[in-house]
């Protein structure tokens, strides 16, 4: 028995735990009996080169993908066979997609009333009096994802760095204690960039957040942990620079380069 599944057959209920995940397409296997266990509070980065399986897990993980086999557990609370709404409601998990995923047509701050809907009727929450409590929260939200001056302004109209920020600033006021971020700088410009890492610390420093991510300074930025992922098998696992000095992954991103690149974080920039 590997220490990896050593450690997770001893967790307890409070970390997000997967066992011998799987997912298989035809015949091509596309997550590899993973296992992985992110500890309550901690923000763990998952990195790879493309094709490695990183998108395809978070799939699974809220839903969108069925596993063939294999558990996924997140404080207790089984995964596996759960569609993405009770994932989301019940289990407590929010996903922010690669690309930004609002409503262009809609306001920032309809946006984000939206985020706390639920169940409720979409025209009717929009357009109900909202309460105290509620526009405080989304003031809150919108002031700690650099929005609040855009309240008014329709999506369709922010920069992308800044819709990234909005469906950032919707997960967080889902309450969600599982985010799931996929590449949440992608298009970004350097600024754009370091400043999403401070917002992601600050704002959820008490929650467990798993994020995929290309940008090596911003997974330097952020990860307490990071998992590089290679042919649907967790190829390593450790702190950033434990990772970046790794032979086999240093091996996997030069694929036997000349030896006069500097390591991942230059192979992946």
């Amino acid at each position: 028995m590997t220490e990896i599944v050593k450690d997770i057959n001893e967790t307890g209920n409070n970390r997000l735990v997967i066992k011998e995940l799987c997912v298989q397409f035809g015949s091509f296997v596309a997550v590899d009996h993973v296992n992985l266990m992110v500890e309550d509070g901690e923000t763990r980065v998952i990195i790879g080169p493309n094709g490695a399986g990183k998108t395809t897990l978070l799939d699974l993980i809220t839903g969108k993908t069925k596993a063939t086999g294999g558990t996924v557990e997140f404080r207790g609370h089984s995964l596996i066979g759960r569609d993405t709404s009770h994932i989301c409601r019940s289990c407590h998990v929010g996903r922010k997609f690669q690309g930004p995923n609002v409503f262009n047509e809609l306001t920032v701050i309809e946006n984000m009333r939206l985020a706390l809907m639920g169940n409720d009727n979409f025209l009717g929450y929009l357009f109900r009096r909202q309460s105290r409590e509620e526009a405080e929260k989304i003031h809150r939200c919108l002031d700690a994802v650099n929005l609040l001056d855009y309240e008014n302004v329709k999506a369709v109209s922010l920069s992308h760095g800044q819709k990234q920020w909005l469906e950032i600033g919707m997960v967080i006021l889902q309450d969600a204690r599982l985010v799931v971020l996929d590449e949440p700088t992608a298009g970004m410009t350097a600024e754009e960039t370091f400043k999403t890492g401070e917002m992601i610390k600050k704002n959820l420093a008490d929650k467990t957040v798993l994020v995929i991510e290309h940008d090596m300074d911003f997974v330097r930025q952020i990860a307490q942990k990071v998992t590089v992922l290679h042919m649907g098998k967790v190829l390593a696992e450790g702190t950033f620079d434990e990772v970046e000095n790794d032979p086999k992954v240093i091996q996997v991103y030069l694929k036997q380069d000349d030896g006069e690149r500097g390591g991942v974080e230059e192979c992946l920039n």
